[in-house]
């Protein structure tokens, strides 16, 4: 009874807060931090609630009844409860946007979750989940946040490369041992952070390089040896994270520098270029071959010519030692802005 005349007192204080604005029908709903333990169903009518925050209380069930006559609600918070799973009646919630289960006990999500087409936002943080729904990606394509950090996830499924909408991806704290190939799909991607997956992650897909919105990826405190190339493309990255891990490419001192370090070191191991060290002066032998000296751009005239010196004829190299030849060799005379050998 007093469940009854709170939910009453509360859409009334509701109504009498939004009665300026006409085009408003739906109510807010507050029965958070009240130490209920359960939800009996009241004589209202729960299709005029819009948003219900149950959270912070000892509840460890949702009635299915309740649930299935939410039918107009855009927001349900049930953070901070006892929750081990949650209702199957939860797919009648088309409306649904923001859905935050975080701090309960869930180990599961239930398949019929994939029937709430609107759902934008969804944070699981801090339950026992140990899995996704496998085709979750391939329903929920207006999601644009997902949280799952502190869960027991193996695995993302693979239907997840399938949310195109899909703005911040959280999955630290878990057991992921890979990431979805066909990432690049996310193309609107802007936070990955997959950090704190410890003994768990090794490895990162080439395609997390084809995540062309992406501003920041956390990839910190796992066992990740060599970064994908690919990143050196990321255009927009502005923060990298991947201290706590055992890299080998790029070496630290190349992380430790600043992200245009690593994102340069990526790029040349992607083209194929051998990446410098900063810490190394260039020879002045590789100056000759840039400076088409050895082995330069002329693609005409005898193999000699094209293998050779570039020389109007050719001359062994024990007839270069002689004296005579000896003064082409310095480095002023190479360097100069003519690029022929004078007889």
């Amino acid at each position: 009874m007093m469940y009854e005349q709170h939910v009453r007192m509360e859409l009334r204080k509701s109504t009498e807060r939004r009665r300026p604005i006409k085009e408003e029908k739906f109510e807010v709903v507050d029965l958070s931090g009240m130490s209920l333990e359960s939800l009996p169903n009241p004589s209202l009518n729960l299709a005029m609630i819009s948003k219900l925050d149950i959270s912070n209380n000892n509840l460890e069930s949702i009635p299915e009844s309740l649930t299935a006559r939410l039918l107009n609600v855009v927001v349900l918070d049930v953070h901070s409860n006892q929750l081990k799973s949650l209702p199957n009646s939860i797919g009648c919630l088309s409306k649904l946007k923001i859905l935050n289960i975080s701090g309960n006990l869930v180990e599961s999500l239930p398949k019929t979750i994939e029937n709430c087409r609107s759902l934008e936002e969804l944070n699981a943080n801090f339950n026992k989940l140990t899995k996704l729904p496998d085709t979750i990606g391939f329903e929920l394509l207006n999601l644009q946040k997902l949280r799952v950090n502190s869960n027991k996830l193996a695995f993302l499924p693979h239907s997840t490369s399938h949310m195109t909408s899909l703005r911040i991806l959280d999955a630290r704290l878990n057991c992921l041992r890979s990431l979805p190939e066909g990432m690049e799909n996310l193309i609107n991607l802007e936070v990955l952070n997959v950090s704190q997956n410890f003994q768990y992650l090794d490895s990162l897909p080439y395609s997390i390089g084809l995540l062309l919105s992406l501003v920041e990826l956390d990839a910190s405190y796992n066992q990740i040896t060599t970064l994908p190339p690919s990143i050196g493309c990321l255009k927009k990255l502005q923060k990298l994270r991947v201290e706590g891990n055992p890299l080998v490419s790029p070496p630290m001192e190349i992380v430790e520098q600043s992200l245009e370090a690593v994102k340069e070191y990526l790029s040349q191991k992607m083209t194929g270029e051998s990446p410098r060290s900063p810490m190394k002066k260039k020879s002045w032998l590789g100056k000759l071959v840039k400076c088409g000296t050895f082995n330069g751009p002329i693609l005409s005239g005898t193999r000699e010519e094209r293998e050779g010196f570039i020389m109007s004829d050719y001359r062994s190299i024990d007839g270069l030692t002689s004296p005579r030849y000896m003064g082409m060799f310095s480095p002023r005379r190479l360097f100069s802005p003519r690029n022929y050998f004078a007889r």
